[in-house]
This record gives C-alpha cells, structure tokens and sequence, in this order.
C-alpha cells in the first residue's frame, strides 16, 4: 500500500478507504484532490457568501452533461431565513438547512419543454413516461454534482438533503412550483465552522462497487465485513453510536416506514400533475 511519503493521496485514499485503499497509484491532480476530499458539511458558519459564489456555482451545473441537451432541471435558490425554516421542518429539522447561508433545491423539470412545445402549438406526448422523468432526475443529480466540485474547490462546504422528499407538495407549495416539476434534494452551501469540522467518511472498497467486462460479487462479503469494521471505528471516532455499516444500511430498507413518507411519492407526483405512463 502507498505510504503517505510516497504520494501526497496517501493520506486522503486511507481517509476514504482505510486498509482497503488501492494499491495502484491513482492520477492525480487538484481536481481529484478536490474530489476525494469532500465530506458532508453539516454544520456552517453565518458568513455571507462571496459576490459570484451561486452563478460560478450554476454555470457549472449547467456545464455538466444534459440528455439530447433538454436541460431538463432548475434549481430554486433559498437564502430567507423563515423559508429554510419552513423548508427544514420537511427534512426532519435537520438544523443546517437553517445554518448555511445559501440552501439550492434542485428540480426535475419537465414543464420547461412542456411550454416550449405549447408556444410552438405542439404537442408533448412523450413528457408523459417514465423515462424523461429519469432523465430529468439524472439531469439534475449531474448538474447538481458540478456544483457541488465548483464550491467545493472554492473552500466551501456542502451537504445534500434528500430528505425534502419527505414530502415533495410541502416542498413544491413553499417554492411556487408549476405541474410537471419535481423537488428531488436539497443542498446547503457554506463555510464550514472550523468548531465541529467534519471528516472525510469511509467508503466500501473499490472492488466491491467494481465490477470488469461482467456483473460480479466476488470478494463482497469480505468487503463488507472490512467495511462494517472501518465504519464502526469512524463512528466512534465521530462522537457517534458504534454501528456496523451493513446493520444502518438494511435498517433503511428493512421497512416501509423507514422511508419517512416517501413511500408515497407515486400519490405525490400524480398530484404535481405527472401522469407516467
């Protein structure tokens, strides 16, 4: 394994893969550096952004790749303190929402080409499947990600909420929303308070997430067992109860109610107007 003295990632790839860290020395460069630094913020200072920090942060978004290039999200900025407010009583009160200085809501949205196709006097018959609602979530996890690299290579801290599909008509009420649009996350944006800094957290092996030419779970049980390790010890290390990964991780899908009223998403969408065929 790569020491630290051999390659300044050493330090960073035994953060995010401790004893599980690749062998083979990766590319690198301050883009990946930037990349495998990245930890969940979930605690800011009150600081404004910078002039620039939101529209640097959404011509990146906007530079990632889009399908057939529809474009098909939008993000609602929020800085008003009683909307976050508001908005954080649908993520469980999750106290950052309120903390950061800047909160974007990204959105699946349809109802852009849906106006485009009516100014033209056009129909839209192919709004109505699946498909492109999948196409505009992958849109939006895309642009949002660049986002999420531009301010963060800025030296600002991020977090994502996906907890706003706690419920998405609460959501989309607060934010005006027309039909055909879809909240699908939240993401706070920045400073981090250097009094409770967060760290980088584990992840499972490489292998274990790798497969090459075929599907394959060669080796994944031993990854996991590794992985329950590493994340047991992480989370001592934090302050937090001693969990196995494997035990959160099947303790969210083990129940309906684990999904906290998102379970309930295809009601919600069909009253945000989508009917998916």
């Amino acid at each position: 394994m790569l020491t630290e003295t051999d390659d300044p990632a050493a330090a960073l790839l035994a953060a995010r893969y401790g004893a599980s860290a690749p062998e083979v020395r990766l590319r690198w460069n301050s883009v990946v550096e930037t990349l495998l630094n990245h930890r969940s913020v979930r605690a800011y200072r009150p600081d404004r952004l910078p002039e620039g920090t939101l529209e640097t942060a959404i011509a990146a978004a906007q530079s990632a790749a889009t399908s057939s290039n529809l474009q098909t999200w939008s993000v609602v900025a929020v800085e008003d303190p009683a909307r976050k407010v508001r908005l954080a009583a649908v993520a469980s009160n999750q106290k950052h929402i309120v903390q950061a200085p800047l909160f974007l809501v990204w959105l699946a949205d349809l109802s852009r080409l849906e106006r485009v196709a009516e100014a033209q006097g056009l129909e839209a018959e192919a709004l109505r499947y699946v498909e492109m609602l999948i196409v505009a979530m992958v849109d939006a996890a895309l642009a949002a990600q660049n986002a999420v690299v531009a301010v963060e290579s800025l030296g600002l801290g991020t977090v994502y909420i996906g907890a706003l599909r706690n419920d998405i008509t609460a959501v989309a009420r607060e934010l005006a929303l027309p039909p055909h649009v879809m909240p699908l996350f939240g993401l706070c944006v920045g400073y981090p308070d250097e009094t409770a800094p967060a760290a980088i957290k584990p992840r499972l092996a490489l292998e274990a997430v790798l497969s090459r030419e075929q599907y394959s779970t060669d080796g994944e049980r031993q990854a996991v067992a590794c992985y329950d390790a590493a994340f047991a010890a992480f989370q001592v290390s934090q302050g937090l109860p001693e969990e196995r990964w494997s035990a959160r991780a099947t303790g969210r899908v083990r129940t309906r109610a684990a999904l906290h009223g998102r379970d309930r998403l295809r009601e919600a969408l069909n009253g945000l107007g989508f009917r998916l065929d």
